[in-house]
């Protein structure tokens, strides 16, 4: 028995910023339209982001999109494409007035124009001083752009699956995509939606990791299932520590408190990060803080009895400002570290956060593969946006608050690109004959595997060694034992087994799936890392110290079929302007 069928002419699989983004558009545009969801959407992981979203407005300082563009440039450690990276900060302040205008409640300066803060690695004229150029809504700017984009899609009446999870992209003989199964949580019923067109926003996949400040959804559906189709995942071994998570916990502890005038300090009560950064300080990239901390705490600087963390200290801004700009956090402090910083200094150590690479695509938000002596070709049928996708404009790594502007930008973006391709269409693609084989394929061998392997244990065992061997630090050994030791985990996960095999809310059976998609990304991870001989951006090795320009200014492509890697240029011609040449990377 085949399973049922539900066609759209657009699905979109994630319900955060940018699925709600894209959404958006192909509503408006008359498209039926579908969003699947683990959660209901005001609950996915934009939610968590804190400290805002870029755009030279200008509002307190002058800026310009072209010195966005230079700093997005720089951070990426010329890894990012510059014709990417140029549409997304000059379409920075239509995107953020966009939002104003939908009704997003940013803070606002005495003329009434929109707050902007300072964040680490925006500069103006190209490095000489910091700028204000993020916008916030408190230290909640990714809540209230959730809440705006969700009440958007239910005045342009966007259909809603919530609690859904996708399992399976659906290929003709051609490789134009067709749909995708899901499966609805509640009954545990399987679905194929048959679409014109399908967009993944499924978010990071931090879950791979055993510390992360990603949510435990953030699984990396998006990529699983595209690399069982036979996509290629892109710059899987970028990804970025977090300076500031709170020690022990995890939790995020946003860069705007920095933005605010917040300090790091060791041991000593040393502010070190003069000794790093001189010119911006503690406002430097993410990379180079969290290797800062890291060798603070290497060295012996680190604070508390095991001396393995160092101390974010804000009281100093006053208490006032600290209620006003930066209440949640002073809410996380109180419960996950026990601090109220208005008194003490919190805790805080680098935590895995955001994933750079991801499904391959274009500033289109089209998905797009190596085929013969071109690079990207374009899938018919296929897009991603947000933090799942990699357009590269974040390269080896991302500067703060350019994901909510990379979710809208290009969420709008893919959008467009899904409206105009639907439209092309007069009717929709036939389904392939084994339409849904794989996935029934994937749940058969769950029902009735005995004597398997236990998915917590797995998953645990996973988490561990990927935080062991891609670290903030990295060695040829290191890398070499953990691609051995992930390779060995992922046979492991093709005999996982589930002791409940009831169908409505089975939790256990979900958890299986969702293993299988890490399983591909921490592949896709080590042995991209492994291959990679240089240090660049956040992937920094102990043996390859130095940027290595001539033979690793290129992306990765990590084939899952094989496990094999490939190689394709990175774009160093902007839209209009002239390429930003390599230089060596200060602060």
């Amino acid at each position: 028995m085949s399973f049922p069928v539900r066609k759209f002419d657009a699905v979109i699989v994630g319900g955060g910023g940018a699925g709600l983004r894209a959404a958006l558009q192909a509503s408006k545009a008359g498209l039926n339209t579908a969003v699947l969801s683990k959660v209901f959407p005001t609950r996915s992981h934009t939610v968590a982001a804190q400290g805002g979203i870029s755009a030279s407005l200008g509002n307190v300082q002058e800026d310009r999109w072209d010195w966005h563009m230079y700093d997005t440039v720089k951070g990426s450690d010329w890894l990012g494409d510059q014709d990417a990276i140029e549409f997304m900060c000059r379409r920075a302040p239509e995107a953020v007035i966009e939002l104003e205008h939908m009704g997003m409640p940013f803070d606002r300066v005495e003329s009434g124009k929109i707050y902007q803060r300072p964040f680490g690695g925006h500069t103006a004229e190209h490095g000489k001083r910091a700028v204000e150029r993020a916008c916030a809504v408190a230290d909640r700017t990714g809540h209230a752009m959730l809440h705006t984009l969700y009440q958007q899609n239910v005045r342009a009446n966007t259909q809603f699956f919530v609690e859904w999870t996708a399992l399976d992209l659906i290929r003709d003989e051609q490789g134009d995509v067709v749909g995708v199964t899901a499966m609805e949580m509640e009954t545990g019923d399987v679905y194929i939606f048959h679409a014109k067109a399908v967009l993944f926003a499924t978010g990071g996949a931090g879950r791979i990791y055993a510390s992360s400040t990603n949510a435990f959804m953030n699984t990396g559906d998006g990529l699983g299932i595209c690399a069982r189709a036979g996509i290629p995942l892109e710059d899987m071994e970028f990804w970025q520590f977090h300076p500031t998570g709170v020690a022990g916990a995890g939790v995020l502890i946003t860069e705007g408190v920095r933005g605010e005038g917040g300090i790091l300090l060791n041991a000593n009560g040393e502010r070190f990060m003069e000794r790093y950064a001189p010119t911006v300080k503690d406002l430097a990239s993410r990379d180079v803080v969290s290797r800062a901390m890291a060798m603070e705490i290497y060295e012996g600087r680190g604070c508390g009895p095991k001396k393995d963390h160092v101390l974010l200290k804000i009281d100093h801004i006053g208490a006032e400002k600290i209620m006003e700009k930066l209440p949640g956090i002073r809410e996380i402090s109180i419960q996950f570290a026990g601090i109220d910083p208005i008194k003490d200094p919190i805790p805080v150590v680098p935590t895995t956060h955001y994933m750079m690479g991801g499904i391959p695509t274009n500033y289109l938000g089209e998905v797009v593969v190596p085929q013969g002596d071109n690079p990207e070709v374009v899938v018919n049928g296929l897009y991603a946006a947000g933090e799942c996708a990699c357009a590269s404009v974040h390269g080896a790594n991302r500067l703060g608050t350019n994901s909510l502007l990379d979710l809208v930008v290009f969420g709008k973006s893919a959008g467009d690109s899904m409206v105009a391709y639907v439209r092309s269409q007069e009717n929709w693609k036939d389904l392939p004959a084994n339409a849904g084989e794989l996935t029934r394929q994937r749940l058969d061998r769950l029902n009735n595997q005995s004597g398997g392997e236990n998915v917590d244990a797995l998953r645990n065992e996973l988490q561990r060694t990927v935080q062991l061997h891609a670290g903030v630090f990295r060695t040829d050994a290191i890398l070499k034992e953990g691609v051995e030791k992930v390779l060995a985990l992922a046979e492991r996960a093709k005999r996982t087994e589930i002791q409940d095999k009831s169908q409505v809310w089975n939790t256990a059976r979900i958890e299986a799936l969702e293993l299988d998609n890490l399983m591909e990304v921490a592949k896709a991870t080590l042995i991209s890392a492994e291959a990679r001989k240089e240090s660049r951006g956040a992937h920094a090795s102990d043996d390859h110290p130095e940027r290595d320009d001539d033979n690793w200014m290129k992306h990765t492509l990590f084939h899952p079929e094989n496990n094999s890697l490939s190689y394709k240029p990175v774009h160093t011609k902007p839209l209009t302007v002239e390429y930003i040449e390599p230089a060596k990377r200060v602060y």
